[in-house]
């Protein structure tokens, strides 16, 4: 079986085998044994909400530091869209750019710029007639990953192209390449990341052979530094993105800029699957385009974030409309075409499904085992509670059929059990002769 790297992970010593996890987890990865959680490989997609849900902060996001700049000559920061809406919206949004300067980048590449150019490519793209209707945004890689492992039936409905963080990394290299005294492996690309799915998307990229960017910086772990040395008359950053890009961050902000009208707009993963389910039964082919996003308030909603998202949506929605009055050159996007370079064509491969919902990969067994979970499932309460460590009695009845868990892990099943073992000892209690008193006590030790 294929290893997977996960950006999530689990600290043993703070589970304290509560369920919120795995009842929170879209893919049903997670189950409490022992007393602990544990994470099925194949089922997780760095979605992070267990991270958000988990009360004893046991769920936590491996990312790179500040520190590991010093690995190389030359750093450039990619900012998500989402870090803006961190700071007050009175802060300029190229004053922060300069505050990563002072972090120790040498350069900043702002994701909104690789944003811009998708959008372009995907508004072309819908205008063809030869595509699975509908399309599909791969720009939350978490969402790709869902449907890799959940509905790999949808992977043609995917638009083909990278995701803006790939492209804006991509750019960002090949201008730095092009400095003098630099070589390629004299380069760090940093993405600074709201999403623990992105750093995954680094060690395992999807669409491509090997990603551009070098490593992911949570923004959690990285603001405490930047707020330090961000200042609203510090603007030494290069150069900004337009309001088009920048408003990739909220919902709605990706068909904005592609400028699509018969839309689906969906938030909020277990939403994503609600709809995506709905995709895959044929009911919104009539449907041109569904933006969708994992986390709920999309990426500004992001599980390595800091501000509270609608406060963070307030504030993003008050800068894009700053943008839009300053830059009204700029219509829908600055720009008027892009190439095969920018959107990776040449070196893009087919995005391959990672089922992870099988039972078996014999047939005849998965369909043996099918009647065996009919079977096991119907004699479970039915009440989705999770005491027994599985997200609902469905999951149970699989891991029993699985040998992963037996009918004495649901604590209804094993309440009866005792009560009528209790029962039995109490009847078998009655049917035993009564205690000797004293008097045949002594006459029985003589």
């Amino acid at each position: 079986m294929e290893e997977r790297y996960h950006s999530v992970r689990i600290t043993s010593e703070k589970c304290q085998g509560c369920v919120n996890c795995t009842k929170r987890c879209p893919t049903e990865a997670i189950r409490i044994r022992g007393g602990k959680a544990h994470i099925t490989s194949s089922r997780c997609i760095d979605c992070g909400e267990c991270i958000r849900h988990c009360p004893g902060h046991a769920k936590t996001a491996v990312t790179d530091e500040l520190a590991d700049l010093k690995k190389y000559k030359h750093n450039i920061a990619l900012p998500a869209p989402s870090l803006y809406g961190q700071f007050n919206a009175d802060i300029p949004v190229r004053a922060i750019l300069s505050g990563l300067l002072k972090l120790g980048f040498d350069e900043v590449f702002e994701v909104a710029h690789g944003a811009e150019i998708v959008s372009l490519a995907i508004r072309d793209y819908l205008k063809r007639s030869d595509i699975n209707r509908p399309a599909i945004s791969s720009a939350c890689s978490a969402v790709v990953r869902l449907i890799q492992v959940k509905f790999p039936e949808l992977i043609d409905h995917l638009v083909p192209f990278d995701a803006p963080v790939e492209v804006a990394a991509r750019l960002a290299r090949a201008e730095a390449e092009n400095l003098p005294d630099l070589a390629p492996e004299d380069i760090g690309i940093w993405f600074i990341t709201p999403c623990p799915a992105k750093m995954t998307a680094v060690n395992q990229p999807l669409g491509t052979e090997k990603s551009s960017i070098t490593g992911a910086i949570a923004i959690n772990k990285i603001y405490s530094d930047l707020v330090k040395v961000v200042h609203a008359d510090s603007q030494d950053a290069r150069r900004q993105a337009s309001w088009v890009g920048v408003g990739w961050a909220v919902p709605g902000g990706e068909t904005s800029a592609v400028g699509v009208e018969n839309v689906l707009i969906v938030h909020d993963i277990h939403h994503v699957i609600n709809v995506l389910e709905q995709v895959a039964l044929g009911k919104l082919k009539d449907v041109d385009y569904i933006e969708v996003l994992a986390c709920a308030g999309g990426c500004i909603g992001g599980a390595l974030t800091v501000e509270n998202r609608y406060v963070a949506e307030h504030r993003m929605k008050q800068r894009i409309e700053k943008k839009k009055i300053l830059d009204p050159q700029f219509g829908r996007t600055p720009r008027a075409d892009y190439s095969e370079f920018e959107l990776g064509i040449a070196g893009r491969k087919a995005i391959e499904p990672k089922p992870a919902m099988r039972l078996d990969a014999d047939i005849t067994k998965a369909m043996s085992k099918i009647e065996m979970m009919d079977a096991t499932l119907k004699n479970l309460p039915g009440l989705d509670c999770g005491s027994c460590g599985s997200p609902n009695c469905k999951a149970l009845a699989e891991d029993i059929v699985q040998g992963r868990a037996s009918m004495t892990d649901c604590l209804f099943l094993l309440r009866k059990k005792v009560r009528d073992l209790a029962y039995e000892m109490v009847n078998l209690a009655d049917k035993l002769p009564p205690p000797l008193d004293k008097e045949q006590e002594q006459e029985q030790d003589k």
